[in-house]
């Protein structure tokens, strides 16, 4: 293959990684390039989006991971670029004016720290040739420290994926992999490096979750999703809804569906609540979408953990999302009144904002209508 038809392919190999961009937006969504590659929006530190040109460095790996279609015991079309193929064609995009900079990732080539020592080597080429943009750049798991400062002395953001909480549902996923050695031990590393007022802290970092993959529970990531934020200081977590044809028939995701969510109970102020059923695609859908609720709660609302409510069997409702379930919970504390109430009671009921009445929540249709019942105007 020449350098356009690896690239196409390492472009579209990319896209199951969203620790860069999740889409809320119709123009949020990644979209086709003029020639054929993937371009994906990113949030710009001024405000407002761009798009930046995302591949893998290579799709040949030496893990197992069993939700991965490019894992060692598959056989696709497999390819590698250069640095300096890598750094040719970005160049060319950045210059015209097509890209807001790049996000680059890759399979294991023979082990983590060559692996990223390529990462490295492109965004070496680009730095000596003058561009100074925004570059992510993904940690391959079990990369030494040295490695890894390296990584982060080049990059404008970093991201190791997580994929799922526990070690316990790690061990599902990999038996090259240690959850604590290969995740772990690189995630406190970053956080180290990127530590406010440190030599890194400019470092933007984040991770992603895979969800349905394995056997874990929604309270678990959450739980995880918490310390990431308050004890490791990342940026963002994401999730992914698992994809089911891509991985191992022996993964727990593909062999039995996981069953989020439902009780067939009815809240205290009346909310229904699905019955239990096993998940299908688009309730994984939903547990992603629950989980983007419950992270936004945590990290824009600075709730606690423990503030998110779930069901009998760890996971978050299907039916109502995560802000309603805490509502429902404590009848004690609603109507809020709008216009004299503590913040604390405030953060449960709107976003930022003076409120001059119901009006100003920026609530319409049905949401206006469902919020109408947990507030006052004076």
């Amino acid at each position: 293959m020449d350098t356009q038809q690896k690239l196409e392919l390492l472009a579209d190999a990319s896209r199951h990684d969203l620790s860069c961009a999740c889409a809320t937006q119709k123009d949020e969504h990644r979209r086709r390039g003029p020639d054929g590659l993937w371009l994906y929006p990113v949030t710009l530190p001024s405000g407002g989006t761009s798009v930046m040109l995302k591949t893998l460095l290579s799709n040949a790996c030496s893990y197992d991971c069993r939700y991965c279609p490019f894992r060692s015991d598959q056989d696709p079309r497999r390819c590698t670029l250069s640095p300096d193929e890598i750094a040719a064609v970005f160049l060319e995009y950045a210059r015209s004016g097509r890209v807001f900079g790049l996000f680059l990732s890759s399979g294991v080539i023979r082990d983590p720290d060559y692996t990223m020592d390529r990462m490295a080597a492109v965004a070496r080429i680009l730095r000596k040739k003058g561009y100074r943009g925004y570059l992510h750049l993904k940690v391959i798991p079990g990369a030494s420290e040295a490695a890894i400062e390296e990584l982060v002395s080049l990059s404008s953001a970093v991201s190791l994926n997580v994929e799922v909480p526990t070690a316990a549902s790690f061990a599902a996923l990999s038996q090259r992999k240690d959850f604590h050695r290969d995740i772990v031990r690189p995630m406190r590393a970053i956080s180290r490096l990127t530590a406010k007022g440190g030599r890194y802290s400019r470092v933007k970092t984040s991770t992603q979750f895979i969800v349905g993959a394995s056997d874990e529970k929604d309270a678990d990531i959450v739980r995880a999703t918490y310390g990431l934020y308050r004890r490791l200081g990342l940026s963002r977590v994401y999730f992914s809804a698992y994809q089911r044809g891509l991985g191992a028939p022996s993964l727990p995701g593909e062999r039995k569906p996981p069953a989020p969510g439902a009780t067939g109970s009815q809240g205290p102020r009346g909310s229904a609540v699905l019955p239990s059923r096993a998940a299908e695609p688009g309730d994984l859908l939903t547990r992603e979408h629950r989980l983007y609720q419950a992270d936004f709660l945590i990290r824009r609302y600075r709730w606690d953990a423990a503030d998110i409510l779930f069901e009998p069997d760890g996971n978050l409702s299907l039916a109502v999302d995560p802000k309603q379930r805490w509502a429902d919970s404590h009848p004690e504390l609603f109507p809020v009144r709008l216009l004299s109430a503590e913040k604390e009671s405030l953060l449960r009921a709107r976003r930022e904002g003076v409120l001059r009445g119901l009006a100003d929540v920026g609530l319409r249709g049905e949401r206006l209508r469902k919020a109408s019942g947990y507030v006052l105007r004076e």
